[in-house]
């Protein structure tokens, strides 16, 4: 085939794909298209499927988290100071941000969540703040901290109509309901039981248990609905021995109530079953496909899928 025909057919490809996302984003139809991501088995464990790695003239540069709301993948990319957002087979659809202190703006985008409308809530860390989206990326408004207890806001997860906020700099998680008012704050500094050092990242179970990496202490602290503090799991038999972790970051606990966690200095992604006990690890330093290098967010959807944001490969790998 010559050369010229094969650069026709390639930008008429380009130009339907465009053509394609428009009508979808303009005309509402992205809550209608079917998946192209498969449903994980829960019997076996995740394999790597593929990596959505952006637009050949935006790519992602500082992917931090990741997160999937109506079937669009949403990305915090900190270089850029934006969210991009891809379809399940990695094809960019819209992006929307840019470097600021106003609203629609951000200084360090980092934690990503979304509600049951579709809004999308994303932690600025560095302006202290949580800004409201709607599913199209247009600004609605700062999340409302009356207490203007968030100083470095980071991990997000919305939960049973909650949101769950882990704060860097104070050490603490809160929880707000989503009209801004404070349900419960849970931690301070230290390295006791029940207290945090720079968690990164929080997630929820199906029974309301709260997760979170507590990473400058190399552990995960598990916390009833209440904040009750539970039990700490860092991959020794009682969680009470020597840690496996190194800079632990994204958590997230799949519908059997398998608990993965992105351990970001070894580049790898540890799964434990309900009781703690270690099952099988994925991942390992590297560029090639199912390797990480100094991954940070993860996000399970509801067909256990799972979202891993590889922060120096600059791309989200996903296995299934």
């Amino acid at each position: 085939m010559k050369k010229k025909t094969v650069y026709i057919w390639m930008s008429t490809i380009v130009v339907l794909s465009v053509a394609f996302f428009a009508v979808v984003y303009f005309f509402n139809l992205d809550s209608k298209l079917t998946p192209i991501v498969a449903a994980m088995d829960p019997k076996e464990e995740p394999v790597y499927a593929q990596a959505i790695y952006g637009d050949f003239n935006e790519p992602l540069a500082k992917p931090m988290d990741v997160s999937v709301i109506d079937d669009l993948v949403y990305v915090s990319d900190a270089k850029s100071k934006q969210v991009k957002v891809y379809d399940q087979s990695g094809t960019p659809v819209f992006q929307f941000g840019k470097e600021g202190t106003k609203e629609g703006e951000f200084k360090f985008p980092y934690g990503v969540a979304g509600d049951t409308k579709g809004n999308v809530y994303v932690a600025d860390m560095y302006n202290a703040n949580i800004s409201i989206f709607d599913s199209k990326g247009k600004f609605i408004k700062y999340f409302k901290d009356e207490e203007k207890v968030l100083k470095s806001p980071g991990g997000l997860r919305i939960f049973d109509e909650k949101l769950y906020v882990t704060d860097i700099k104070a050490n603490k998680v809160f929880v707000f309901k989503l009209n801004g008012d404070k349900v419960m704050e849970i931690g301070g500094p230290g390295a006791d039981e029940g207290k945090f050092l720079a968690p990164n990242a929080v997630t929820v179970d199906d029974d309301g248990q709260i997760y979170v990496a507590d990473s400058a202490n190399n552990r995960v602290q598990v916390f009833d609905k209440a904040g009750k503090f539970i039990k700490i799991i860092n991959g020794s038999e009682d969680g009470k021995g020597d840690t496996i972790f190194l800079n632990p970051r994204g958590v997230a606990v799949d519908s059997n109530g398998v608990l993965y966690v992105v351990n970001n200095l070894s580049h790898t992604i540890y799964a434990f079953d309900e009781d703690g006990k270690q099952k099988f690890e994925l991942g390992g330093m590297g560029s090639g496909n199912g390797q990480l290098y100094l991954p940070n967010g993860m996000f399970i959807d509801e067909r256990g899928t799972l979202f891993v944001t590889d922060t120096v490969n600059q791309r989200v790998a996903v296995f299934y």
